[in-house]
């Protein structure tokens, strides 16, 4: 018997059902996502797109006749040594300078370039609260103190105040709490970049006084330089007291400061006078 082996074998001319699916243009929605950076061409694939923080919030609030409108910010809760660092920013409407973000997404060059611009466009003030006030108060209130006095401190009283974290102030003004918010209002990221350019100035002054622990380098941070500074050298009068590390370093070179520990088990005797008499029979 014969087969026909035509059946099986496509003509020369016949489309290729493959190429032809590859060739198809793909369902309306079902084009593969482009994850775009803003400011980047779109025809980049794999990167997530980062919005700026905008000055929209502001604006909403200037078209209800509020103003001015302040934002807050504060740099260095987490380190081992220096102060924590709060500033509050009114930015003017016509004069914003461009590239304010959220200082941790900035080079360092890039805050110390918005710096000199916004200390030049907007009304700007700085507190600090010290490591002995952080370690009296604890830094989140060390860090709400400051901030408070950095809107206090500002040129014009502010009627409403936008700061970043869940934490609102207790302000003469309105005050709005925004987490995420050195991401999200323009007037918190320039707060952000005046906190942390003013901050690492400072570290950088006490790296001077305190050769050795490599302030100018990692701000204070608990890197494993610092760390290692720390178990060396011991604490300066600028690290933090009850911060886990700074306690141990302290421990370790100034024994006598460390503070005693009450044992909460410890057995204590209640000593009974023999005059008091008790009566065995009472609520027989």
């Amino acid at each position: 018997m014969i087969r026909d082996k035509s059946a099986k074998t496509p003509a020369k001319d016949a489309p290729n059902k493959d190429a032809a699916k590859k060739a198809a243009p793909a369902k309306a929605g079902k084009a593969p996502a482009t994850k775009v950076s803003a400011g980047r061409s779109a025809g980049k694939k794999g990167i997530i797109a980062v919005a700026s923080p905008s000055f929209r919030r502001e604006r909403a609030l200037i078209k209800r006749g509020v103003w001015p409108v302040a934002g807050c910010d504060e740099a260095g809760r987490g380190p081992l040594a220096g102060p924590v660092v709060a500033a509050a920013v009114i930015l003017d409407p016509d004069r914003i300078p461009r590239g304010i973000d959220d200082s941790k997404r900035l080079t360092a060059e890039e805050r110390e370039r918005l710096f000199d611009k916004i200390c030049a466009t907007a009304q700007v003030s700085v507190a600090v609260a010290s490591p002995a006030r952080i370690d009296r108060d604890n830094i989140l209130r060390a860090s709400l103190w400051a901030l408070k006095r950095a809107v206090v401190a500002l040129p014009e009283a502010p009627r409403h105040v936008f700061v970043d974290g869940r934490d609102r102030l207790d302000t003469p003004c309105d005050c709005e709490a925004v987490i995420g918010g050195d991401g999200i209002v323009l007037s918190i990221a320039a707060a952000s970049i005046v906190a942390k350019v003013t901050r690492d100035r400072l570290m950088c002054a006490l790296a001077q006084d305190c050769p050795g622990y490599g302030f100018e380098q990692h701000k204070g941070y608990g890197v494993p330089e610092h760390l290692d500074a720390l178990n060396r050298l011991g604490p300066t009068v600028y690290h933090r007291r009850f911060f886990a590390p700074v306690a141990a370093a302290r421990a370790k070179h100034m024994p006598w400061t460390a503070e005693p520990v009450q044992d909460l088990f410890a057995v204590t005797e209640v000593q009974v006078e023999a005059s008091v008499e008790v009566d065995v029979s009472v609520g027989l």
